[in-house]
């Protein structure tokens, strides 16, 4: 079993490497002056397990490029399996024909990575479970749930909680962590005016006087968990943080996270935290290496990878 690890996420990765007891696998990815992407892998790959961590996050297409070039190089030096860890898969959002004349880019990713050389894929928490079947390759979807709920579990203990989906789309996310900590579930109807802007319209569920949590996969510029927020205090909820997997955080997100009525925002890293994510008050993030680690073993091992679903792997 091998590790090797792009640009994108390297303290991810190096995480990963201590929690497995694995080095990372020496390697040149770096660009020429026109800014192409160049892999030179400096030991021998012939015959190995191979693992190459590498989110596709900001920047999400140089990172991608990344990611299919070093599949490319690790098949022609004749490794006998490479997996692609993609903690967070970018393009899931474009999972669909939004309108007219527009892309599954999604897919066009997941034709990609196959057509590079990857033998299979695990990621965690896609932003919708049929990205699985756009691979035509075996596709491991963690969930942050177990992590999350270990997380809650000792942060809030016997409280009085609401696990809150942020909107319908989300409700069976929601769904299974509010099933494991035994807790309410509240959802919040929302109506979207244009991408990048949510509106809140009503709280689906009794708040009053209790802890909320919203759960979520991704936040972006991070408006509908604010709002959400927003209206969840103004119905009478006596607390209310938010556990999302992917932060991505572009533009102005933090500065509204942190002006938010959101006591903590709770984000794995999936994704690298910027220098404002990690000066940020009300930010904090957890790791996910022993998740990722512990899969990539059993993948390594011919073990179940299910197991994993439902109890989060020893720190």
């Amino acid at each position: 079993m091998r590790i090797l690890t792009g640009n994108s996420n390297r303290p991810l990765a190096e995480a990963i490497s201590a929690y497995l007891n694995l080095p990372l696998t020496k390697a040149s990815v770096r660009r020429f002056s026109d800014m192409e992407v160049f892999v030179e892998i400096e030991e021998n790959m012939r015959g190995e397990d191979v693992f190459v961590i590498q989110s596709t996050c900001y920047p999400a297409n140089d990172n991608l490029m990344e990611l299919l070039v070093t599949l490319d190089a690790l098949n022609r030096a004749s490794a006998r399996r490479v997996t692609a860890v993609v903690p967070y898969y970018g393009y899931a959002r474009q999972d669909r024909k939004s309108g007219p004349r527009t892309p599954i880019s999604a897919k066009l990713v997941a034709n990609l990575v196959t057509s590079a050389g990857a033998d299979r894929v695990l990621t965690m928490d896609l932003h919708a479970g049929q990205i699985q079947g756009f691979f035509d390759i075996p596709t491991d979807n963690l969930f942050a749930a177990p992590v999350f709920t270990k997380d809650i579990h000792e942060r809030y203990g016997d409280e009085s909680l609401v696990i809150v989906s942020p909107d319908v789309g989300g409700v069976v996310r929601a769904r299974t962590i509010a099933k494991r900590l035994d807790a309410d579930l509240a959802i919040i109807d929302k109506r979207r005016e244009r991408a990048g802007l949510s509106e809140v319209m009503n709280i689906i569920g009794d708040v009053e006087g209790r802890h909320c949590i919203l759960v979520d996969d991704i936040v972006d510029s991070a408006g509908t968990l604010c709002n959400a927020a927003k209206a969840l205090k103004d119905d009478g909820a006596a607390s209310v943080a938010a556990y999302v997997s992917h932060g991505v955080l572009s533009g102005g997100a933090v500065a509204r996270v942190a002006a938010s009525p959101l006591e903590e925002l709770v984000i794995t890293d999936s994704i690298p935290a910027t220098e404002a994510v990690r000066v940020a008050q009300n930010i904090r993030q957890i790791s996910i290496a022993p998740l990722l680690g512990t899969a990539m073993l059993n993948i390594s091992e011919e073990k179940s990878v299910s197991s994993l679903f439902h109890e989060p792997p020893a720190a």
